[in-house]
């Protein structure tokens, strides 16, 4: 059974940043994309930003601009540098795997953007 831990975060003020990592328990590669959604108090769970196998990075059109993602290959590791950050992103971000069409995800972990 994979495993997604997400670590990394917090309470930040706006225009603020943070870097979420995902820490997944095999090799990244076997999956076909890793990245991120976000669900926030009564919305519905929202894509946010995925790395595919080939390196190839997509993003909401309402982060573009502002959060980055990256992969550290030795350490199976994905991570979401948010930069910018606004109080409407606020939510729990979960990480995900996809392989062959079969999602797993991790526990979440809770973003909050307030002053």
């Amino acid at each position: 059974q994979v495993q997604l831990v997400e670590s990394g975060g917090g309470l930040v003020q706006p225009g603020g940043s943070l870097r979420l990592s995902c820490q997944v328990s095999e090799n990244i590669f076997n999956f076909n994309t890793v990245g991120w959604y976000r669900q926030a108090p009564g919305n519905e769970r929202e894509w946010v930003a995925a790395i595919n196998a080939g390196g190839n990075k997509m993003f909401a059109a309402s982060v573009k601009g502002r959060f980055i993602i990256s992969r550290d290959n030795a350490k199976n590791t994905v991570y979401l540098q948010m930069n910018s950050l606004k109080p409407e992103d606020t939510a729990v971000y979960y990480c995900y795997g996809n392989k062959m069409a079969r999602y797993s995800w991790g526990q979440g972990t809770q973003v909050t953007v307030s002053s």
